[in-house]
Formats: structure tokens, C-alpha cells, sequence
């Protein structure tokens, strides 16, 4: 398994191991009963007062299973794959979304240290602020997860555009995704540019200090490409300190193995994994949630009172919450596909111009607005896209709220138009954030 389900999973199971010694249990002998006094605790007792979730119990629940199965426990005290095990109450709680303008502030005043009317604030350290904003713009372009797009490769980023050239597109590795299958990801030129620009600027400059600091002399494993293959499967060819020469298909690289790779730089090695730390040291996926963190904490500074912030951000009222725009990695990704869902309705809609039977011939052919974000985002099944990415929306009616938009050509009033869509979408949707309701409707 993965290190993060790894982490996730020995936490879980370890509360079980505890509860169960309470009753003087060897694991390997626990029953459904034991379980199910477990589970009641967890999530039912009055007298437990951190409850869980539904959807937080059937993750339990899948630990569980994968534990009594490697144990070979007959018969098997918990299966998630049984209906009684599994939570009724299982909804996915992950899904935010931000408004793109909501975005906006959410980086400038969380990654570029701006205050709230806009300025530079005093003192403010902007060390990392290009490749901060560089990276959450390629998530929010391209709808990619935290590992895949924090575990790139500098020869990964896109280079090819598409027809119009507003777009490039690139491969991402099938063993840095959740389902260990290679897909074609779209980014805008916009974004690439910038991350370019982290490339040409903070990056070289932590390549360079790393290099004078001797940091990559004194890595215990570095594996030097030699040669990247072409074809339908690249391989990376390298060779170690010790001169064995080794080999491997690019897709099977995972993010681990990629942060031992180096490049033949003009002052000597240098990594070939994209993202760096000041101490230009290759960055696991996971220290992005520290980033995002920051950036949270320091627009609940910027926007919130001192007395709204003495309180936790879960035992906020509703109302002190969302004054405050709250980003995670995954936000990203949901509301890159939350836009590109409202962008094909529009296109479908207005743009085409489409009649309800050229609708339909338009979706056998090519498949219907769910079932393209479906493919860009990797999932296996379109109702998984519906169900833990959009469905919240879905009842909204698109194609009429997107009909109240005006038909212009001018690409700067097709902005004010879908920043209007957003706009009512967060008045009328519970879970959407946009600028106008974090700041009264006086941000433009």
C-alpha cells in the first residue's frame, strides 16, 4: 500500500489493538461481537465524545478487513465488502469547492502575503512564493491529485499544445495516480509558463546553493540519467555512485523513486523531480498540506477578528467560517472540475447553440459534460464523479442558470459571465466559497 494509507491504516488498527487488549483479547481471536461493541463506540456511544463518521468508519472498517484477512481469522470479524459492516450514513466530506476569483484572494493573501485591501505585508518572506503559486495553478488548470502533480519530473511538464494553443497536454505516470493507470492531463499555457518561470528563477537558485553547500555529494543514493527513450512506453535509463546502470519504464517510476533521479546540470547533478525544498532537496507530495495550511492560517489572519480566531475553525459558527476562504490540495482538483463542468454546459448551451436532439447525437458521440470531466480526472466510473465531486450541484439546473449569461464573443465578458455563475452557484449551494460572500460583495 501506499506510505499515506499505510500511516492512515496503522492508526486505525492500533485503536482497535487497544480496545480489544482492554478486554484482554489476542486479535487473531476477536469475533463479530467484539467488533460490533467496537463500532458502537465509535460511532454510537453517548458516552464517547469524539464520535466518528460514517464514511470515516468504513475506512476503519477496510482496515479491519485487510488485517483478520492477512491473519487469516475465520470467520472474518468485520468485511467491509458486507452491507451490515458498511455505514448507511457514508457520504464523501472532502468535496470543497472555490469560486476561481475566491481563489484569487486565497492566494494572494495566503502564498504572495498580501493584506486584505491588497498590499505587500510588512516583513512579508516571499522565498517559495513562485513555486507556491505555481503549483497550486497547475492543480487548478489540469485537475490533478497532490502526488500527481507534485511528483512530475522537469522533462514531464508539457510542452505540446493543442490545436488553438491555449492548452498543453502531457502523461502522467499510471504509478503516481490511485488507479496505477497512466492518462493524458491538459494544463493551460498560462500555467505552465509560471511553473517555467519557478523553474528558471527559485528553483535554479536552491539548485545552486545546494550545489555550493556540497547537499547532493552527500545523498546516500543518486542515480544520474543517462537517456529518456521515446515511444508509446519511455524509459528512464540512469546510472548509481557505484556505476551500475539501471532501467525503468517512466510510468512505473513512483514518487519515491523519482526523487533519487538527477540531471547533468551545467555546475553538476541536479534533481529531476520538479518541486524542490529551499534546501533545493526533491519535496514529498504529503509536505504540500503544509503549505496549504499556512496559506489558510494566515487569510483567517488577514481576514478574521482576534476574537473570531481564539476559536478552532470546526467550532466556528457558520457565519465567522466563511469569511475565511479554506484550501486543501484536493480543493483544487474539485474545483477544476467543477469549472470545467460549468464551461462544457455553457459550450453545449450557448455557445452551440444545441437542440435537445442535437444534444443527444452530440452525447453519443462524444459523451455528455460528466462523462468528459470524468475521463479528465482518471476516475474509473462517471458515478463516482457524480456522486463525490459534483453531484451537490447537479440539481441546480446548469443549462438554465448558464442560459441567463450573455452570448458575447469578447473573452473578458465570458469571464464576468462565469464568475457570475459561480457567484450564484455559492448563494444558492451549500460548500462553495466565492469572494463576494467572503467579503460582502464589495470585492470585485
Amino acid at each position: 500500500m501506499k506510505r499515506e494509507s499505510k500511516r492512515n491504516y496503522s492508526t486505525d488498527i492500533r485503536l482497535l489493538l487497544d480496545f480489544l487488549s482492554s478486554r484482554e483479547v489476542e486479535w487473531g481471536q476477536a469475533t463479530q461481537q467484539d467488533l460490533d461493541d467496537f463500532r458502537d463506540w465509535r460511532c454510537e456511544a453517548p458516552e464517547n465524545p469524539q464520535r466518528i463518521s460514517g464514511t470515516k468508519w468504513d475506512r476503519e472498517a477496510a482496515a479491519f478487513t485487510k488485517l483478520f484477512r492477512w491473519g487469516k481469522v475465520r470467520p472474518l470479524p468485520v468485511d467491509v465488502s458486507r452491507r451490515e459492516d458498511r455505514a448507511a450514513d457514508s457520504v464523501s466530506s472532502r468535496v470543497s469547492w472555490l469560486a476561481p476569483r475566491t481563489w484569487g484572494l486565497w492566494s494572494d493573501i495566503g502564498l504572495r502575503g498580501h493584506t486584505r485591501t491588497g498590499l505587500p505585508a510588512p516583513g512579508w518572506d516571499s522565498r517559495t512564493e513562485m513555486r507556491n503559486t505555481s503549483f497550486v495553478q497547475l492543480l487548478l488548470s489540469s485537475a490533478l491529485r497532490r502526488q500527481e502533480g507534485g511528483s512530475l519530473l522537469t522533462f514531464e511538464l508539457p510542452t505540446q499544445r493543442l490545436r488553438h494553443g491555449r492548452y498543453c497536454h502531457g502523461r502522467i505516470a499510471g504509478a503516481v495516480t490511485r488507479s496505477k493507470n497512466s492518462r493524458v492531463f491538459y494544463v493551460s499555457v498560462d500555467a505552465v509558463g509560471q511553473v517555467e518561470a519557478y523553474i528558471q528563477s527559485e528553483r535554479a537558485w536552491a539548485v545552486q546553493r545546494a550545489q555550493a553547500a556540497g547537499r547532493y555529494e552527500r545523498l546516500p543514493e543518486m542515480q544520474l540519467i543517462t537517456r529518456v527513450t521515446g515511444g508509446l512506453k519511455p524509459k528512464v535509463q540512469w546510472v548509481d555512485r557505484n556505476g551500475v546502470i539501471g532501467e525503468r519504464e517512466l510510468s512505473r517510476l513512483d514518487w519515491w523513486e523519482r526523487q533519487r533521479l538527477f540531471l547533468e546540470g551545467p555546475e553538476g547533478p541536479e534533481p529531476a523531480y520538479l518541486w524542490l525544498t529551499e534546501q533545493g532537496l526533491p519535496m514529498p507530495p504529503e509536505r504540500w498540506n503544509g503549505v496549504f495550511r499556512v496559506a489558510n492560517l494566515r487569510c483567517e489572519t488577514a481576514l478574521l477578528t482576534e476574537q473570531e480566531r481564539k476559536i478552532t475553525r470546526d467550532f466556528r459558527l457558520a457565519e465567522v467560517r466563511g469569511k475565511s476562504p479554506y484550501a486543501t490540495p484536493h480543493s483544487a482538483r474539485h474545483s477544476a472540475a467543477l469549472y470545467l463542468l460549468i464551461v462544457l454546459n455553457q459550450l453545449m448551451e450557448t455557445r452551440y447553440g444545441l437542440t435537445k436532439a442535437e444534444r443527444r447525437d452530440f452525447t453519443l458521440l462524444f459523451g455528455d459534460p460528466w462523462w468528459l470531466v470524468k475521463t479528465i480526472l482518471g476516475h474509473s466510473d462517471v458515478e463516482t464523479t457524480k456522486r463525490h465531486y459534483l453531484a451537490p450541484v447537479a440539481h441546480l439546473q446548469l443549462e438554465s442558470i448558464l442560459a441567463m449569461t450573455d452570448n458575447a464573443d469578447d473573452g473578458s465578458e465570458r469571464i464576468e459571465d462565469l464568475d457570475g455563475v459561480f457567484s450564484r452557484l455559492a448563494r444558492e449551494t451549500a460548500g462553495i466559497q466565492d469572494i463576494d460572500a467572503l467579503l460582502g460583495g464589495v470585492a470585485s
